[in-house]
């Protein structure tokens, strides 16, 4: 999440979190949320640099990118999940 700053890559994984857990219909609470989308942007800046794509800086690059990130997180996640 390069170009967004502190507050701002917080805000981005908020949003990218709730997205991610709408995509699932998962009921999350703001902090699940928080960290499901930092570490989806970390799995969604893996992935930008192992696909090669040339990503802008800026905020709704690192949205689209973490968002990405923490679905992928979430379908990881569903497949250990031993309740279904």
């Amino acid at each position: 999440m390069s170009g967004v700053g502190f507050f701002g890559a917080i805000v981005i994984g908020i949003v990218a979190g709730w997205i991610a857990g709408r995509v699932f219909n998962r009921g999350q609470g703001l902090l699940k949320n928080l960290i499901v989308g930092l570490v989806g942007s970390l799995i969604g800046g893996a992935l930008v640099r192992a696909f090669a794509i040339s990503a802008q800086p800026g905020f709704v690059a690192s949205l689209v990118v973490s968002t990405i990130g923490a679905i992928v997180l979430l379908f990881l996640l569903g497949l250990f999940d031993r309740r279904r």
